[in-house]
């Protein structure tokens, strides 16, 4: 898959593979547009905030997330880390299955009790944050102001983040307080599941067929 799935294309892509020297505020836009068009991350976010009512709650697992990101895409970039793109996001894609399959109370009536969710988004933020820098590691970048420019897309993705926790957190409240909510849940994350199976299905294809 190309640089796309991941909000880095075209004219973007044409920019971090050009530009020169520290570029911190184009940097941080960029960042914060892959994560605001990131459909991959948004639909694992929404899954780990569904049920959340607290805001503590909420900062917590939101913050677990935006560490295991943060590492991941610093050192994928910065410490030259590679793996392969398909197979990362596939787990990125079976991230967005398993919290959805967790909402439903799968782990409950399979095992009996649910896995620790707070590893598990620390886990999977450390594997989405490689989804991103595979990206950024088949551009070209300059070695020049690479390490601040870097900094100031972290910086970017977190306020992406942000922005679209709001706007997904206000519908979420909203949506609550009407009778259809608790009708509709278990609907809605049976269909975050299947967007998860077929963010899996899209990337095994393209790793099978060298795509």
């Amino acid at each position: 898959m190309p640089a796309l799935a991941h909000g880095v294309a075209g004219g973007d892509a044409q920019f971090l593979e050009t530009a020169q020297g520290v570029q911190f505020w184009p940097y941080l836009y960029l960042g914060a547009k892959h994560m605001f068009t990131g459909y991959d991350h948004l639909l694992f976010l929404l899954g780990v905030i569904f049920f959340l009512y607290r805001l503590r709650d909420v900062a917590i697992y939101v913050t677990m997330f935006s560490i295991g990101h943060s590492v991941t895409l610093l050192l994928g970039v910065l410490g030259g880390l590679r793996l392969d793109a398909h197979i990362v996001d596939a787990i990125i894609g079976f991230s967005v299955i398993y919290k959805a399959f967790d909402n439903l109370g799968g782990f409950r009536r399979l095992f009996g009790h649910s896995p620790d969710q707070k590893a598990a988004v620390l886990v999977f933020g450390l594997i989405h944050g490689f989804g991103l820098a595979t990206k950024l590691q088949d551009l070209s970048l300059s070695p020049e102001g690479l390490v601040p420019n870097m900094i100031a897309f972290n910086i970017g993705v977190e306020v992406g983040q942000l922005a679209a926790l709001a706007f997904i957190l206000t519908a979420l409240q909203l949506w609550r307080t009407t009778p259809s909510f608790t009708r509709q849940a278990a609907l809605i994350n049976v269909l975050i599941m299947a967007a998860g199976v077929a963010l899996v299905e899209m990337q095994l294809v393209g790793y099978w067929s060298g795509a």
